[in-house]
């Protein structure tokens, strides 16, 4: 059975995310790798208090995907191609092998800082369920302006729709599409505006930092969250990096590209669930689920067992 790895994003962070994760030697190895580079202990990032700022969100979720895929994979797993939702991505090119966990720490690192520094409050995510994509660009179009911008961010699935902007701008476009029959209009648990044209700066000084670095082409095939197409360079891999900040996530299209190429098994690892949740409901004819402490070796023995059979 072809397998795709799904890497989450900001928003899926819990207390504690650090210490539940599979005992195996590769999850010392990754808590202990990112803690040198960090020159702290990285499972100090995963408290209530600390996971109010979004630098210790996503050191924390890159450390947990990280390590956890590598715990897959050093157990035989071979995944056909990986995807990661928005910071997910860099815990994705890590697992294809494109940039080392030690560059991605940093460029995390510098992603998070810099969207705090840029918003530190007054912005946001917020999602809608039950309209279209074009039933929510409509809505944004007429709510957008400069004193309060909101723009379409992530499509997570034909009638699931993420926007991003300023907390005024979203309000009202949460209120219109409540009025419009949405089943769901609300705030996410992400305090900056991400994938929009507001960090277009960001994404223009990532794209620098990874000129400076060795990216490499990936080898399991990485899924892109800008164009939602199958990546197989370096050059592909650096540009959905650098870009995927400032431009809306495609995940239902890369999702359903990564069934297109034959993956029946989808695995998310932590500390989400979401993504799997997204994959089962989107892709019925395939199998989804979230690895734990409790399912690895369930799922491990199902990809590979599948795979040789």
């Amino acid at each position: 059975m072809k397998t795709a790895i799904l890497f989450p994003g900001q928003g899926s962070q819990k207390p504690q995310m650090l210490h539940e994760l599979v005992q195996h030697p590769a999850i010392a190895e990754t808590l202990s790798e990112v803690s040198e580079v960090l020159s702290l202990d990285v499972r100090t990032l995963d408290t209530p208090e600390a996971l109010q700022s979004a630098v210790s969100v996503q050191l924390a979720i890159l450390t947990a995907s990280v390590a956890t895929a590598r715990a897959l994979q050093q157990s035989g797993l071979e995944p056909l191609a990986v995807a990661g939702l928005s910071v997910g991505a860099f815990s994705a090119a890590v697992a294809a092998g494109s940039i080392s966990l030690p560059d991605a720490v940093q460029l995390v690192r510098f992603r998070a800082e810099e969207m705090e520094r840029m918003y530190p409050a007054g912005y946001g995510l917020s999602a809608i369920v039950g309209l279209s994509e074009t039933q929510v660009a409509k809505l944004v179009e007429a709510e957008n302006s400069k004193e309060h911008p909101v723009f379409v961010g992530n499509i997570n699935a034909p009638r699931q729709i993420v926007i991003a902007g300023s907390n005024e701008g979203m309000e009202l476009v949460l209120q219109k599409a409540r009025a419009q029959g949405a089943r769901k209009a609300e705030r996410l648990d992400v305090p900056v505006p991400s994938h929009c044209a507001l960090l277009q700066p960001v994404a223009d000084s990532l794209r620098l930092q990874l000129q400076s670095i060795s990216v490499k082409d990936p080898k399991p095939i990485y899924l892109a969250n800008v164009t939602a197409r199958a990546v197989r360079t370096a050059q592909g891999v650096a540009r959905d990096l650098a870009d995927n900040i400032a431009h809306g996530v495609r995940w239902y299209d890369a999702t359903t590209v990564a069934r297109e190429l034959g993956c029946e098994l989808f695995l998310e690892v932590p500390p989400g669930h979401t993504l799997s949740d997204l994959a089962q409901e989107n892709l019925p004819e395939i199998k989804a689920h979230t690895i734990t402490p409790e399912t690895f070796n369930r799922l491990l023995n199902l990809a590979k067992n599948e795979a040789t059979s």
